[in-house]
């Protein structure tokens, strides 16, 4: 693999009234836990976070999917039950992706302040 590339890892899974996706450490971990569920989910999911794409696919743009979008779609709020199900039934996609090629620095950003 070339510098500053790397794979990214993540479950899209198609609802009824949005997509949702959830980001995978490790694919071979996934596929171990689908197998078995003793393992732990942090061993799996890279955040427990479940993001929503505004109904396109799992390219969409990602936002932070609220409660009452997870009740509605899963019956549930409590982000580890729905991660479970979005891992369980969801589709993996692999996809690699480039580091910036901007250098970061150490300046830190100043904001103006006003002189009376």
């Amino acid at each position: 693999m070339a510098r500053g590339t790397g794979v990214q890892s993540k479950v899209h899974y198609k609802g009824s009234t949005d997509d949702y996706v959830v980001f995978v450490e490790d694919p071979a971990m996934l596929k171990k836990w689908r197998d078995d569920k003793t393992i732990a989910l942090v061993e799996v999911v890279d955040a427990f976070k479940v993001f929503t794409t505004g109904k396109h696919g799992a390219q969409g743009e990602l936002n932070t999917a609220s409660k009452s979008q997870l009740e509605n779609e899963f019956g549930t709020s409590k982000e580890d039950e729905v991660i479970q199900k979005i891992l369980q039934d969801g589709t993996l996609q692999e996809s690699e992706v480039c580091a910036s090629l901007t250098p970061l620095t150490s300046t830190p950003i100043t904001t103006p302040t006003q002189v009376y």
